[in-house]
């Protein structure tokens, strides 16, 4: 049987493939809103983005302008870091030890439902198992020897779900509204706040990216904003505009994932991590319920902090239901952390095994 869904046009300039992908994630975003939808600047793009990709639309990212996005949400969590919430953080370790063994469960499930249940090669299996960054994940699977697009389509399906999901569980399970104030209008505030906020941006960003620190879009802003918040310099978070355009560009990054996806793909990849997603979901509930049992976290709180999406995504979540995003943040560096400098040690351990068989 022939795959009707095909690749990509590559005639289309990229220019013209941004301002379709632009103009189909805005009207996506206009649907959620005059509907009432929850969070239409971020699941409006989403969806819409999505579903132009599985019609074969010739979707394209946006490139430098995403990362940009992503540092807002960096410069937010940083903003959040106030001498209050550092001195809490000792408090947090008792939680944060929670995420190694976390991470363990997970590997050791989601390596032998890959490998024997879905029949990938062993390193695309583990890749594909670890809760980590997606392109990190992508980049370092490939590099391995494993399956790159299937790695891609695998990660690109757990974070949507789990970002679908996740507003669902927090309103239902824990009665949180997701209607939390995200930031003050840029009107009113400060324009030297601002400007330092730009300058904490593109200094975190670039200047991570420099010295090959993981998550630099986020990561970098963050540590700059939080030295300049701790020196009461920065005393607010950023406009809510930006934040709103960070979770348009997040939406359509998510959604742009899918695009040229096959039928053989549908089938196999995606599906795939359809199932894992569940499998995800029952060991982040059996977690959270640990954390709260102990009296470690409240339940809206340790759920975030362990619902293996992304990082940037859960941090979004964090900020419109009110969580603590200091403590949100703090467990999901923690995972993507010992994820990126541990998953390909343990990978190099089955590609010797499978040398040596050879």
């Amino acid at each position: 049987m022939v795959d009707h869904m095909t690749a990509v046009p590559k005639t289309r300039s990229v220019t013209s493939r941004r301002v379709e992908t632009f103009a189909i994630a805005a009207a996506g975003t206009a649907g959620f809103w005059l509907l009432n939808l929850p969070l239409p600047f971020l699941f409006g793009p989403l969806f819409a983005s999505l579903l132009a990709a599985l019609m074969h639309r010739p979707l394209i990212g946006f490139g430098q302008v995403s990362k940009a996005a992503r540092t807002i949400l960096g410069v937010a969590v940083g903003s959040s870091l106030t001498p209050e919430v550092v001195a809490q953080l000792p408090q947090m370790a008792a939680s944060v030890i929670f995420v190694p063994v976390y991470i363990a469960v997970i590997g050791l499930v989601g390596m032998p439902f890959f490998h024997k249940v879905t029949g990938f090669d062993r390193v695309t299996s583990w890749y594909a198992a670890m809760p980590g960054g997606l392109q990190d994940m992508v980049i370092f699977g490939s590099e391995a020897g494993g399956d790159a697009r299937a790695l891609s389509l695998i990660h690109a399906t757990r974070v949507a779900i789990i970002v679908t999901l996740a507003p669902i569980i927090l309103h239902w399970g824990f009665g949180a509204e997701l209607d939390q104030p995200i930031g003050a209008p840029a009107a009113s505030l400060s324009l030297k706040e601002m400007g330092l906020m730009v300058l904490a941006a593109l200094v975190g960003w670039k200047g991570g990216e420099r010295i090959g620190l993981f998550g630099a879009t986020i990561l970098g802003p963050m540590i700059v904003t939080a030295v300049l918040t701790m020196a009461g310099l920065i005393h607010t978070r950023p406009p809510a505009e930006s934040i709103l355009a960070a979770q348009f560009m997040i939406g359509i990054g998510i959604g742009v994932g899918y695009v040229g996806v096959t039928l053989r793909e549908l089938r196999k990849d995606v599906l795939a991590g359809v199932f894992f997603v569940i499998i995800l979901a029952v060991l982040a509930i059996v977690m959270t319920a640990i954390v709260v049992g102990l009296g470690l976290a409240p339940g809206q709180e340790a759920f975030l902090s362990f619902a293996p999406g992304g990082q940037a995504e859960m941090a979004v979540l964090a900020i419109v239901s009110g969580a603590d995003l200091g403590f949100v943040v703090v467990h999901h560096i923690a995972r993507i952390f010992l994820v990126i400098t541990c998953a390909p040690l343990a990978a190099r351990l089955f590609t010797r095994q499978d040398k040596s068989k050879t």
